[in-house]
């Protein structure tokens, strides 16, 4: 047996290996075997943060992607996921569904920064390799994290016809938030949102939704548009280093996932579209001027709103102004690189916008 497997079956500690092997793996696979039940899961470790698990001798109907890290400074998502991958190690999750982790950015993990060179959660849907191409370690990373979902979707699919496929994409925000916990809900184009997925997500204690209404390059919308799986972008609160996160704010979305891999009962409330929060994007204001200045605390949280006319930013000599009723901000960054989007207005809207 390998050092790195005996590591691993050992402590269970896949983020440690991770982190420890930031640029590359060398994949190795092992049966864990539990109890006198002889209940079996197969686990393969495709690279550095990849890992696969799937029962073994057990019909499933579900093919599950949990991805974390795609910014390597957003710790919460990341431990939630090393505890799940820890309790089907050592048998504390009887899984009965087939689930890849994905820690997208080890080297951002290490250096505690939101990325290396370039923001990952950009980069897909093949827009890693435009422009300069394949040029920095985030580009391919990206690449290869998009052919690792393909690759588990397509092995998923000749296990059985009909399969729901999932993808949530844990992160946390930059900044607070006045609703604390929202999902982005990828555009669909024109097909319609899932309710039963929205009762899941209320049950993670997510209760404000935005509807994205045009397609993107992030990760969520990739797995929505090129597999039609059920895929969000879920932000569970602000970003904190390691060590500085209450798990107990994320209880209620630890149990849905753990009940989700583990074949519960999932015990959803009866769907009420009073229960949520929902939005729609207004506008996505992109910074286009190395002069470009945003109007409002640094500390403004997501989704707080100001009155018609309000100066949001400037950019040069162009400015934003708040236009309609309600118009709230979120995910602002004056920082970002010149032709990158620095800030996204909302405003309320219903299910079917």
């Amino acid at each position: 047996m390998s050092e790195l497997k005996q590591q691993l079956l050992t402590s269970a500690d896949f983020l440690a290996l991770t982190r420890a092997n930031p640029d590359y793996l060398a994949p190795f696979s092992h049966t864990l075997s539990f109890g006198q039940s002889q209940r079996q899961v197969n686990m393969h470790v495709l690279d550095t943060g990849v890992v696969c698990f799937e029962p073994a001798a057990q019909t499933t109907d579900s093919d599950i992607v949990l991805s974390c890290a795609v910014h390597g400074n957003e710790t919460a998502p990341i431990e939630i996921c090393q505890q799940l991958i820890e309790q089907i190690i050592n048998g504390q999750l009887p899984l009965t569904q087939r689930v890849l982790f994905l820690f997208g950015n080890p080297p951002a993990i290490n250096l505690g920064q939101r990325f290396v060179e370039e923001n990952l959660n950009r980069l897909f849907s093949g827009a890693h390799s435009q422009g300069e191409g394949l040029c920095n370690a985030e580009r391919r990373r990206a690449k290869a994290l998009e052919q690792f979902v393909a690759d588990f979707f397509a092995q998923g699919a000749k296990l059985s016809a009909q399969r729901k496929r999932l993808h949530y994409d844990l992160h946390t925000a930059i900044r607070a938030s006045k609703n604390d916990k929202f999902a982005v809900y990828p555009y669909l184009h024109g097909e319609p949102r899932n309710k039963e997925q929205l009762q899941f997500l209320l049950k993670c204690g997510i209760n404000t939704v935005l509807l994205s209404n045009s397609p993107t390059t992030t990760f969520s919308y990739f797995s929505a548009r090129q597999f039609g799986a059920h895929a969000f972008t879920v932000e569970l609160g602000k970003v904190r280093p390691f060590g500085e996160n209450d798990m107990e704010n994320f209880a209620d979305c630890q149990t849905a996932l753990y009940r989700l891999l583990s074949g519960q009962e999932l015990q959803l409330k009866p769907f009420d579209l009073a229960d949520f929060n929902l939005f729609k994007i207004f506008k996505i204001i992109n910074r286009e001027q190395q002069d470009f200045v945003l109007h409002f605390a640094e500390d403004a949280p997501n989704f707080s709103d100001f009155e018609q006319g309000y100066l949001l930013a400037t950019d040069g000599d162009q400015e934003h102004r708040v236009t309609e009723p309600g118009e709230a901000i979120i995910f602002p960054n004056a920082d970002v690189a010149i032709g990158q989007r620095a800030l996204l207005t909302v405003i309320p809207c219903s299910l079917d916008e």
